[in-house]
């Protein structure tokens, strides 16, 4: 789309990486609309399969960190879009963006690629480098990277970002509507100014089109500069809520913020500890000047209670496009499968039940899509609830996450501690579990016919430890299985068959076993 708002003549070839996260699983639509050309780059494609776009971008593997894989995808290229950071609290993250934003740039202008946008935080004015949070500190030295490069680039600057399912959005929403009191860190009187996501977008979308002479970093921000504290109280009044009391105490530092943040909202500590440290200082635009390239449209950018009001209102009505949780989660699993790995020498426990259904495959699989989030989980709550506080305890995701879309899933969706892996509509929904665990864990659930035409409910529990305390881990939660795993079962076929208007009474038995030596698929 042209900085006027008009469709490209022709449009351009545009490369967008992390469109498997918040932002860029929404900026490749929007460049569909304006009439650009997307290929996508995802280390795995299929986690994009299923977004309403699929069909009209193209998805090619590769790494950032990888040269090879990056001048494949930046071949053809007109603009590249940046929206991968490192995730994670660990010493390396900073060396890695930077290496990954080398190779990025570098494999750019041998591309001939015109132009790099990249989205990164914005950062206060006067306050050393060296005092910023290790995360804006990074996100800073990835944009002087793509400034220092030969190819012209747009860097955007943005604090918080609102819109159904941000993290930041969540992580106030959640603090809002949970602590009618709240005994807060320092930092909720320090002075931000948010931006709505469409506005983000927006901007990203008319950064394509910019002069060619343009090479610079841009503020960009909504109308309205408020505290922390301005914001839950702006929360409170577009949700319907009382006025929240807020106490402000010195000495929660940004760690112990972080694990407070995330034992009351979605967010795990890992993702709250960077969202809190970018708050220990003020981060106000100092410019408007994208407006020049990116011209304001009336009643844009968005007020702060505009924002939130257009938030609120697709979550309420379950038109979230994209969540924080759709992007990769610190600490979990890197996309094994349990078909994947070689098992030879190793154990893979399993835990089998099938169950006869007295009701279609198509009712069956209607509540085996449906689990999870407000759905909950067909057995034992309280077992449910309880494993989730455990692993928020340990720094997990835990079960608050819930559910993007309260009917359907797609690849890469998060559901409570699980990630979607697989679907096959009307059979197969594999999960893997992302809650801290000593080795890699799944559930599986199939819809399935049996011989005599009959509906079946399988569903499989698979589980590959990781040293001792894995195979101790296994056994001492097997004997509980028959109550969680046997009960979810039998739920979830008496719930089928009760959308048919029947009573069924399903019975049947599940077994526990641990196996050497390798899987095979599962057809």
């Amino acid at each position: 789309m042209g900085t006027d708002g008009q469709a490209v003549p022709g449009g351009l070839h545009c490369l967008v990486t992390g469109a498997s996260g918040y932002v860029g699983g929404r900026l490749v639509p929007e460049l569909l609309e304006a009439g650009h050309r997307v290929r996508c780059l995802a280390r795995s494609p299929r986690k994009l399969r299923d977004h309403p776009w699929s069909a009209e971008a193209e998805t090619v593997r590769g790494d950032v960190t990888d040269a090879r894989s990056v001048a494949a995808a930046l071949r053809g290229i007109d603009v590249a879009y940046y929206l991968v950071h490192a995730l994670g609290s660990g010493s390396g993250f900073e060396d890695t963006d930077r290496r990954a934003a080398r190779v990025f740039a570098e494999q750019a202008h041998e591309a001939g690629v015109r132009r790099i946008v990249y989205l990164g935080g914005l950062t206060p004015r006067g306050v050393s480098e060296q005092t910023l949070s290790p995360h804006l500190r990074s996100r800073a030295e990835v944009g002087r990277v793509f400034l220092d490069s030969p190819v012209p680039a747009t860097v955007l600057r943005a604090a918080v970002v609102i819109g159904s399912g941000s993290a930041s959005f969540e992580m106030l929403r959640y603090l809002t509507e949970r602590l009618p009191v709240m005994v807060t860190p320092s930092w909720v009187h320090t002075r931000t100014q948010p931006i709505g996501v469409r506005d983000v977008l927006r901007y990203l979308v008319g950064s394509a089109t910019m002069p060619d002479d343009v090479d610079r970093a841009f503020d960009i921000g909504g109308p309205d500069v408020l505290t922390y504290r301005d914001m839950m109280d702006g929360y409170a009044a577009v949700a319907g809520l009382r006025r929240r009391r807020i106490v402000p105490v010195p000495v929660l530092t940004p760690r112990l913020s972080s694990h407070w943040v995330g034992l009351v909202t979605p967010v795990p500590a890992s993702l709250a500890r960077p969202l809190t440290e970018s708050l220990r200082h003020e981060v106000v635009c100092h410019e408007h000047d994208i407006a020049r390239y990116v011209p304001d449209l009336p009643g844009r950018p968005l007020p702060f209670d505009e924002a939130l009001a257009l938030a609120l209102r697709r979550v309420r009505e379950a038109q979230v496009a994209t969540r924080w949780s759709s992007a990769a989660v610190p600490g979990a699993p890197s996309d094994p499968l349990p078909t994947d790995p070689d098992w030879s020498g190793g154990s893979l426990y399993e835990d089998v039940r099938q169950l006869p259904v007295d009701a279609s495959r198509q009712a069956l699989w209607k509540v085996i899509e449906g689990i999870g989030g407000d759905n909950g989980w067909y057995s034992f709550p309280l077992a449910w609830a309880v494993r989730g506080w455990l692993d928020r305890f340990v720094g997990g995701v835990g079960l608050r996450r819930g559910r993007r879309d309260a009917e359907r899933l797609r690849v890469g969706d998060s559901l409570d501690f699980w990630r979607v892996e697989e679907i096959e509509p009307g059979r197969l929904l594999r999960l893997r579990a992302e809650m801290r665990l000593p080795g890699l864990a799944w559930l599986e659930m199939f819809a399935e016919t049996d011989d005599a035409g009959r509906t079946r409910y399988r569903q499989r529990a698979l589980f590959h430890p990781r040293g001792l305390l894995g195979h101790a881990y296994w056994w001492a939660v097997s004997p509980f299985h028959a109550v969680v795993f046997g009960g979810m079962a039998r739920n979830i076929t008496q719930a089928a068959a009760k959308g048919l208007g029947a009573r069924g009474d399903p019975s049947g038995a599940g077994r526990i076993r641990g196996r050497r030596g390798r899987r095979s698929p599962t057809r």
